[in-house]
């Protein structure tokens, strides 16, 4: 099995963890850790995407995605962690009205 396979499998395998718990888990600070790690999933497949044998050169272009999406995921979770306040704050509850309505 090749490195590039085992990343790959890794990463999908990491991602369909975090989808699980995004849609299961209530409390919105799980569901925005879920998303971030559904985010290190895909940076796993692309970089196993951008993999090549151990002599050939790797192609930049996944890395510079890696590296933009590294900077937008950091960003997007920032501003969900500052909803997710306002919700608390203001509601009383880390929980979406809909997940409260379930309880």
């Amino acid at each position: 099995m090749s490195s590039s396979a085992l990343f790959g499998g890794t990463g999908i395998i990491i991602f369909l963890v975090g989808l699980l718990g995004t849609f299961s888990l209530p409390h919105l600070l799980k569901k925005i850790v879920c998303i971030n790690v559904m985010g290190s999933g895909v940076f796993l497949v692309l970089a196993a995407v951008g993999n090549k044998d151990v002599g050939a050169t790797n192609d930049p272009v996944p890395q510079a995605m890696i590296l933009t999406g590294i900077v937008v995921a950091m960003a997007s979770s920032v501003f969900a962690l500052a909803l997710a306040r306002q919700i608390a704050h203001r509601s009383g509850f880390w929980l979406l009205p809909e997940d409260r309505e379930k309880l």
